[in-house]
Protein backbone atom coordinates (compact mmCIF):
# COMPACT_ATOMS: atom_id res chain seq x y z
CA UNK A 1 0.00 0.00 0.00
CA UNK A 2 1.58 3.15 -1.41
CA UNK A 3 -1.43 5.69 -1.80
CA UNK A 4 -0.93 8.80 0.59
CA UNK A 5 -3.73 9.56 3.16
CA UNK A 6 -7.03 10.36 2.54
CA UNK A 7 -10.38 11.11 4.44
CA UNK A 8 -13.62 10.53 4.75
CA UNK A 9 -15.67 12.44 7.06
CA UNK A 10 -18.95 10.68 8.50
CA UNK A 11 -21.57 12.14 10.63
CA UNK A 12 -23.99 8.95 12.87
CA UNK A 13 -27.04 9.04 14.57
CA UNK A 14 -29.15 11.99 12.57
CA UNK A 15 -32.60 11.74 12.61
CA UNK A 16 -35.54 14.56 13.33
CA UNK A 17 -34.88 14.65 16.96
CA UNK A 18 -31.16 14.81 16.74
CA UNK A 19 -29.38 17.73 18.68
CA UNK A 20 -30.18 20.22 16.39
CA UNK A 21 -27.94 23.22 17.72
CA UNK A 22 -25.01 20.48 18.43
CA UNK A 23 -25.06 19.73 14.74
CA UNK A 24 -25.17 23.10 13.61
CA UNK A 25 -21.29 23.49 14.81
CA UNK A 26 -20.86 21.42 12.28
CA UNK A 27 -22.49 22.41 9.19
CA UNK A 28 -20.44 25.53 8.46
CA UNK A 29 -17.07 23.29 8.54
CA UNK A 30 -18.64 21.54 5.83
CA UNK A 31 -19.09 24.00 4.02
CA UNK A 32 -16.00 26.47 3.96
CA UNK A 33 -13.82 23.23 3.42
CA UNK A 34 -16.02 21.37 0.78
CA UNK A 35 -16.51 18.35 2.52
CA UNK A 36 -18.48 15.66 1.37
CA UNK A 37 -19.67 13.58 4.06
CA UNK A 38 -21.85 10.30 5.04
CA UNK A 39 -24.74 11.19 6.22
CA UNK A 40 -25.82 8.18 8.77
CA UNK A 41 -29.83 8.86 8.89
CA UNK A 42 -31.81 7.02 10.84
CA UNK A 43 -35.19 6.37 9.08
CA UNK A 44 -37.48 6.13 11.80
CA UNK A 45 -36.23 6.81 14.84
CA UNK A 46 -37.44 4.73 18.45
CA UNK A 47 -34.15 4.98 19.90
CA UNK A 48 -34.93 7.25 23.03
CA UNK A 49 -31.44 8.00 23.36
CA UNK A 50 -31.70 10.15 20.65
CA UNK A 51 -34.46 12.17 21.12
CA UNK A 52 -32.88 15.50 22.00
CA UNK A 53 -36.12 17.48 20.97
CA UNK A 54 -39.31 17.76 19.52
CA UNK A 55 -38.66 17.02 15.44
CA UNK A 56 -37.23 19.09 13.67
CA UNK A 57 -39.38 20.39 10.80
CA UNK A 58 -36.53 21.54 8.83
CA UNK A 59 -34.86 17.76 9.37
CA UNK A 60 -35.51 16.47 5.97
CA UNK A 61 -34.95 19.56 4.34
CA UNK A 62 -31.63 19.90 5.42
CA UNK A 63 -30.94 16.37 4.41
CA UNK A 64 -31.33 17.34 1.13
CA UNK A 65 -29.48 20.26 0.62
CA UNK A 66 -26.56 18.61 1.56
CA UNK A 67 -26.96 15.79 -0.37
CA UNK A 68 -27.34 18.21 -3.07
CA UNK A 69 -24.45 19.72 -2.43
CA UNK A 70 -22.64 16.36 -2.45
CA UNK A 71 -22.95 15.03 1.08
CA UNK A 72 -23.55 10.86 1.03
CA UNK A 73 -26.63 9.48 2.52
CA UNK A 74 -26.49 6.31 4.74
CA UNK A 75 -28.87 4.37 5.78
CA UNK A 76 -27.97 3.73 9.26
CA UNK A 77 -30.23 0.84 10.31
CA UNK A 78 -33.89 1.13 10.43
CA UNK A 79 -35.41 2.46 14.27
CA UNK A 80 -31.88 2.52 15.77
CA UNK A 81 -33.53 -0.26 18.67
CA UNK A 82 -30.22 -2.23 19.43
CA UNK A 83 -32.06 -5.15 21.46
CA UNK A 84 -29.83 -8.14 19.42
CA UNK A 85 -27.88 -9.53 21.89
CA UNK A 86 -25.92 -11.25 18.60
CA UNK A 87 -22.62 -11.60 17.57
CA UNK A 88 -21.83 -9.84 14.32
CA UNK A 89 -18.90 -9.92 11.90
CA UNK A 90 -17.69 -6.48 14.07
CA UNK A 91 -18.39 -7.21 17.56
CA UNK A 92 -17.82 -3.91 19.15
CA UNK A 93 -20.68 -3.69 20.95
CA UNK A 94 -22.98 -6.15 23.64
CA UNK A 95 -26.06 -5.18 21.64
CA UNK A 96 -26.93 -4.20 18.38
CA UNK A 97 -29.96 -3.80 16.08
CA UNK A 98 -29.43 -6.10 13.12
CA UNK A 99 -26.30 -8.95 14.10
CA UNK A 100 -28.60 -12.29 14.71
CA UNK A 101 -31.88 -11.31 13.67
CA UNK A 102 -33.73 -13.69 11.15
CA UNK A 103 -32.65 -12.50 7.34
CA UNK A 104 -36.39 -12.10 6.34
CA UNK A 105 -36.57 -9.54 9.08
CA UNK A 106 -33.80 -7.64 8.19
CA UNK A 107 -34.76 -7.30 4.63
CA UNK A 108 -37.50 -6.24 5.95
CA UNK A 109 -36.30 -3.54 7.84
CA UNK A 110 -33.87 -2.75 4.86
CA UNK A 111 -36.59 -2.25 2.80
CA UNK A 112 -39.12 -0.31 5.10
CA UNK A 113 -36.03 2.35 6.33
CA UNK A 114 -34.92 2.97 2.22
CA UNK A 115 -38.59 3.53 1.28
CA UNK A 116 -38.70 5.99 4.01
CA UNK A 117 -35.58 7.95 2.96
CA UNK A 118 -36.59 7.68 -0.76
CA UNK A 119 -40.11 9.15 0.52
CA UNK A 120 -38.46 12.47 1.98
CA UNK A 121 -36.87 12.69 -1.25
CA UNK A 122 -32.87 11.32 -0.34
CA UNK A 123 -31.21 8.88 -1.91
CA UNK A 124 -29.18 6.75 0.33
CA UNK A 125 -26.66 4.62 -1.41
CA UNK A 126 -24.32 3.02 1.72
CA UNK A 127 -25.44 0.94 4.84
CA UNK A 128 -23.85 2.11 8.11
CA UNK A 129 -25.09 -0.07 10.77
CA UNK A 130 -26.21 0.48 14.15
CA UNK A 131 -22.99 0.04 17.33
CA UNK A 132 -21.29 -1.63 13.93
CA UNK A 133 -23.62 -4.62 14.18
CA UNK A 134 -24.35 -6.71 11.00
CA UNK A 135 -23.94 -10.52 9.83
CA UNK A 136 -24.10 -12.56 6.40
CA UNK A 137 -28.11 -11.93 6.55
CA UNK A 138 -27.63 -8.50 6.73
CA UNK A 139 -25.44 -8.40 3.86
CA UNK A 140 -27.70 -10.45 2.03
CA UNK A 141 -30.49 -8.42 2.87
CA UNK A 142 -28.42 -5.21 1.63
CA UNK A 143 -27.82 -6.69 -1.76
CA UNK A 144 -31.02 -7.76 -2.21
CA UNK A 145 -32.53 -4.33 -1.92
CA UNK A 146 -30.00 -3.20 -3.83
CA UNK A 147 -27.25 -1.32 -1.51
CA UNK A 148 -23.76 -2.85 -2.44
CA UNK A 149 -21.72 -0.54 -0.16
CA UNK A 150 -21.06 -0.16 3.23
CA UNK A 151 -18.83 1.96 6.08
CA UNK A 152 -17.09 0.13 8.37
CA UNK A 153 -14.28 -2.54 9.04
CA UNK A 154 -10.95 -1.79 10.31
CA UNK A 155 -8.17 -2.53 7.56
CA UNK A 156 -7.23 0.78 5.31
CA UNK A 157 -8.18 0.15 1.69
CA UNK A 158 -11.89 -0.51 0.76
CA UNK A 159 -12.14 -4.26 0.58
CA UNK A 160 -14.57 -6.56 -0.61
CA UNK A 161 -16.43 -9.31 1.55
CA UNK A 162 -19.91 -11.04 1.05
CA UNK A 163 -20.16 -9.63 -1.68
CA UNK A 164 -20.15 -5.74 -0.55
CA UNK A 165 -17.47 -3.03 -0.82
CA UNK A 166 -16.50 -2.22 3.09
CA UNK A 167 -15.35 1.37 3.15
CA UNK A 168 -13.21 1.05 6.40
CA UNK A 169 -14.15 3.26 9.62
CA UNK A 170 -11.52 3.36 11.81
CA UNK A 171 -11.00 6.79 13.47
CA UNK A 172 -13.39 8.66 16.14
CA UNK A 173 -11.24 12.10 16.00
CA UNK A 174 -8.99 13.41 13.63
CA UNK A 175 -5.88 11.64 13.73
CA UNK A 176 -3.30 12.46 10.73
CA UNK A 177 -2.45 9.14 8.77
CA UNK A 178 0.80 8.37 5.81
CA UNK A 179 -1.20 6.31 3.85
CA UNK A 180 -4.34 4.67 3.23
CA UNK A 181 -7.95 5.47 3.57
CA UNK A 182 -9.52 6.66 6.85
CA UNK A 183 -12.73 7.37 7.66
CA UNK A 184 -13.42 9.41 10.86
CA UNK A 185 -16.99 9.05 11.94
CA UNK A 186 -18.48 11.81 14.52
CA UNK A 187 -21.55 11.53 16.93
CA UNK A 188 -22.52 15.34 16.97
CA UNK A 189 -24.78 14.60 19.13
CA UNK A 190 -22.67 14.44 21.92
CA UNK A 191 -19.55 16.00 20.77
CA UNK A 192 -18.08 18.62 22.81
CA UNK A 193 -17.19 22.30 21.77
CA UNK A 194 -13.76 20.74 22.25
CA UNK A 195 -13.75 18.42 19.54
CA UNK A 196 -15.64 20.64 17.05
CA UNK A 197 -12.66 23.22 17.13
CA UNK A 198 -10.21 19.46 17.17
CA UNK A 199 -11.91 19.10 13.60
CA UNK A 200 -11.40 22.73 12.67
CA UNK A 201 -7.82 22.71 12.99
CA UNK A 202 -7.48 19.49 11.53
CA UNK A 203 -9.52 20.82 8.14
CA UNK A 204 -7.55 23.71 8.51
CA UNK A 205 -4.54 21.05 7.82
CA UNK A 206 -5.59 18.64 5.92
CA UNK A 207 -8.36 19.33 4.13
CA UNK A 208 -7.06 18.61 0.29
CA UNK A 209 -6.86 14.99 1.43
CA UNK A 210 -10.67 14.81 1.70
CA UNK A 211 -12.40 12.42 -0.52
CA UNK A 212 -15.71 11.03 -1.55
CA UNK A 213 -17.42 7.52 -1.46
CA UNK A 214 -17.77 8.33 -4.92
CA UNK A 215 -14.05 8.91 -5.67
CA UNK A 216 -13.13 6.16 -3.40
CA UNK A 217 -15.18 3.72 -5.34
CA UNK A 218 -13.78 4.78 -9.02
CA UNK A 219 -10.03 5.20 -7.58
CA UNK A 220 -9.45 2.49 -5.45
CA UNK A 221 -11.20 -0.95 -7.21
CA UNK A 222 -12.41 -2.51 -3.90
CA UNK A 223 -10.94 -6.29 -4.24
CA UNK A 224 -10.84 -8.77 -1.61
CA UNK A 225 -7.87 -8.41 1.64
CA UNK A 226 -4.52 -9.58 0.91
CA UNK A 227 -3.30 -11.79 3.67
CA UNK A 228 -1.37 -9.31 5.15
CA UNK A 229 -3.84 -6.33 5.72
CA UNK A 230 -6.47 -8.69 6.55
CA UNK A 231 -4.40 -10.04 9.34
CA UNK A 232 -3.45 -6.28 10.51
CA UNK A 233 -7.33 -5.86 10.77
CA UNK A 234 -8.30 -8.32 12.55
CA UNK A 235 -5.21 -7.19 15.17
CA UNK A 236 -6.60 -4.17 15.73
CA UNK A 237 -9.98 -5.39 16.63
CA UNK A 238 -8.37 -7.33 18.85
CA UNK A 239 -6.52 -4.76 20.52
CA UNK A 240 -9.59 -2.31 20.43
CA UNK A 241 -11.28 -5.64 22.45
CA UNK A 242 -9.26 -6.17 25.40
CA UNK A 243 -8.30 -2.25 26.06
CA UNK A 244 -11.95 -2.20 26.32
CA UNK A 245 -12.00 -5.30 28.87
CA UNK A 246 -9.21 -3.89 30.91
CA UNK A 247 -11.68 -0.91 31.42
CA UNK A 248 -14.26 -2.95 32.21
CA UNK A 249 -12.18 -4.98 34.77
CA UNK A 250 -10.64 -1.57 36.19
CA UNK A 251 -14.40 -0.22 36.79
CA UNK A 252 -15.06 -3.71 38.90
CA UNK A 253 -12.12 -3.18 41.03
Amino acid sequence: MNRPAQYLLRFDDLCPTFAADRWRRFVPLIAEFGIKPILAVVPDNRDRELEFSPPSPDFWAEMRALEAAGAMIALHGYRHLNNSEARGWLPLHRKTEFAGVPQEKQREWISSGLKILRGHGLDPRIWVAPRHGFDRNTLLALRQEGIGVLSDGLARVPFTRGGVVWIPQQLWEPVAKSQGLWTICIHSNSARNSQVEQLRVFLGQHAAKFTSVERVLREFKPQRLGIMEDLRAKMVLWRFLASRARKRLRHRI
